[in-house]
């Protein structure tokens, strides 16, 4: 069972982080600050490249302390926020299924680093070598998910809607 949780922490951990590098550096073909921050404006945060650092800093972040085990509930509600804000902003719209830029995706991240908490990190990490016991119902709801959704919806609340429906229009519409 223990093995399970490594597998699952380390996959969806690695993963996490390897998307914000992309973010933060432009490794695995990714855009780096500056052309994630032109499409964070986009989108409507502004400003752009400041967006960028925290989705960035909190996939990286997020998905290395979920990897490790360690400080899992803050783990999951860095993962949870900023899967939150890159659902209602980019993914929503396109409907469930990954293949046509829907929600499924983030979703299952989400949840994958909720579920860490809520059954805890297994022997196999950081927590666990350290003596933390920062799992069950009350770490998992009442931290990591409340932390994660009140995060995000910051983040959307500040989110400059119509200023990204004006750079989406088409010149003239």
């Amino acid at each position: 069972m223990n093995v399970g949780f490594l597998l699952l922490r380390v996959a969806a951990g690695l993963t996490l982080a390897s998307h914000g590098s992309q973010k933060l550096f432009g490794w695995f073909g990714g855009y780096g600050l500056a052309g994630t921050g032109g499409f964070m404006e986009q989108l409507g945060f502004v400003p752009g490249r400041r967006a960028a650092l925290l989705a960035g800093l909190a996939e990286l972040g997020g998905g290395l302390l979920l990897a490790l085990g360690a400080l899992i509930p803050a783990a999951a509600a860095l993962v949870i926020a900023v899967m939150m804000v890159a659902t209602f902003s980019v993914h929503w719209k396109h409907g469930f299924f990954n293949h046509t830029g829907g929600y499924e995706y983030p979703l299952v991240l989400a949840v994958a680093a909720l579920s860490v908490v809520l059954t805890g990190p297994g022997s196999l990490s950081i927590d666990s070598l350290a003596g933390l016991d920062l799992s069950g119902s009350a770490w998992g709801v009442g931290g990591a998910l409340v932390a994660g959704l009140e995060g995000g919806g910051i983040q959307l609340a500040l989110r400059r809607v119509s200023t990204a429906r004006a750079q989406a229009q088409p010149q003239g519409a």
